[in-house]
């Protein structure tokens, strides 16, 4: 009875202090910021594939990222981002890209807003040197993504060679390869969530104080998508009727929405077991700050 009352307090000190700290309009930021990085990002990620020969690899680094949206979502879209990656540019330090690459990390900053008012913070460093910061973590996204896709190019040539030497081994194991494709884009996920967590607010955070809200964003996440997939196989021709030719890009910031709120609870759930943990009277930013003031000692 303890630990589910423990629960249960932790549980609802995250909602109250997600509602005191603008949750929704947060997420609501998160959502439009997200989507209109979006495109930029594809073009980042056309630019570097370009420039490594091979475009190919931007439509399956797509691919690996939109197969964990529901379907309808991921179709909405489909068209767009179709255009976006057929679409001829020039290399990758064209004006163009550069901008892309700066547009493509606001959905990093406001990645890290959410974070810095979860987890209590106030953010010392410049707003050139988090810019800076930004999109490097771009970067390295477009990057992991790309090399993502190669390893999926390179799935089919192992998997011919392998038949040729063990056949009953791969011919018994197609269905574990079909869900390690699955399984890549999942890990990468939970990776990026524990680098966001971990690196982007003001301060560090240990593994086990931003594991929870990183489990909670993965299974809410996970449900949500169910949910919103069911939700639009019913209900999609009602965004249709009301917006339009603007419908997919609603479907897609109605979709992000609930996965940003998700993501912003997730901090502030890890915060307020830190705080449940903190002697009575501290608050959570004070004995950030002096933990830092020590450190920096």
């Amino acid at each position: 009875m303890r630990l589910i009352r423990y629960v249960y307090l932790v549980v609802m000190e995250a909602f109250y202090t997600f509602l005191a700290d603008d949750g929704w309009a947060i997420a609501s930021h998160i959502a439009l910021s997200t989507l209109m990085a979006l495109f930029p990002f594809l073009i980042v990620l056309t630019s570097l594939a370009g420039f490594f020969g091979s475009k190919e690899l931007a439509d399956r680094a797509v691919g690996l990222l939109l197969q964990v949206w529901p379907q309808q979502v991921a179709d909405a879209l489909s068209g767009e981002i179709h255009d976006v990656l057929t679409t001829t540019r020039g290399g990758v330090l064209t004006v163009g890209a550069v901008l892309a690459v700066y547009f493509a990390s606001n959905g990093v900053e406001a990645l890290r807003v959410a974070l810095n008012r979860a987890y209590s913070v106030v953010e010392p460093r410049a707003w050139y040197w988090l810019r800076l910061e930004s999109i490097g973590y771009t970067l390295i996204a477009a990057f992991t993504s790309l090399a993502m896709a190669f390893l999926i190019v390179l799935g089919p040539l192992i998997l011919e060679t392998a038949r040729r030497h063990i056949p009953f081994f791969v011919e018994s194991n197609e269905s574990f390869l079909f869900f390690a494709r699955y399984g890549i884009t999942i890990t990468a996920m939970i990776v990026a969530l524990f680098v966001l967590h971990a690196w982007l607010p003001c301060g560090r955070r240990g593994f086990l104080q931003i594991l929870p809200g990183i489990v909670f964003t993965m299974v809410a996440s996970l449900i949500s998508g169910i949910v919103f997939g069911q939700y639009l196989a019913r209900f999609a021709s009602n965004y249709v009727t009301m917006y339009a030719g603007l419908a997919s890009v609603i479907i897609a910031l109605v979709f992000l929405y609930f996965i940003a709120a998700i993501f912003v609870y997730g901090g502030e759930l890890n915060a307020a077991i830190m705080k449940s943990q903190l002697p009575q009277g501290m608050s959570l930013h004070a004995a950030q700050s002096r933990e830092r003031a020590e450190t920096q000692a």
